[in-house]
């Protein structure tokens, strides 16, 4: 094998897409099967312990907002991983012509 200067690093990579919305899918299912038991111990509790009752039913409103944003958590940029586009720091400053920041004048006016 001849050396490259190049390394690749693959344990920062991102997962596949279809392996992303699978995952989305699983945590909004689980959030919604959270959100049934949650109805199902409201109607259950009605008569039995009705402050319990209350809040399963308060926790049956407020899941799905709750279940959209965890869902919806993903795909954002890998953190630690360099830029893309990372600029070099002593990138020099670039000019029009004449050196006038593009004008195309010169101090002589």
């Amino acid at each position: 094998m001849g050396k490259s200067g190049q390394v690749f690093r693959i344990t920062g990579a991102r997962s596949s897409l279809s392996e992303d919305v699978r995952g989305r899918q699983r945590r909004y299912v689980i959030s919604m099967l959270v959100r049934t038991v949650c109805v199902l111990l409201a109607v259950v509790l009605w008569d039995v312990q009705r402050y319990v009752a209350y809040v399963a039913l308060g926790a049956a409103v407020l899941l799905p907002y709750f279940a959209v944003l965890i869902a919806n958590a993903g795909r954002e940029r890998a953190p630690g991983l360099p830029s893309t586009f990372a600029v070099p720091e002593q990138t020099p400053l670039m000019l029009g012509p004449g050196g006038t920041g593009g004008h195309g004048a010169s101090d002589e006016d």
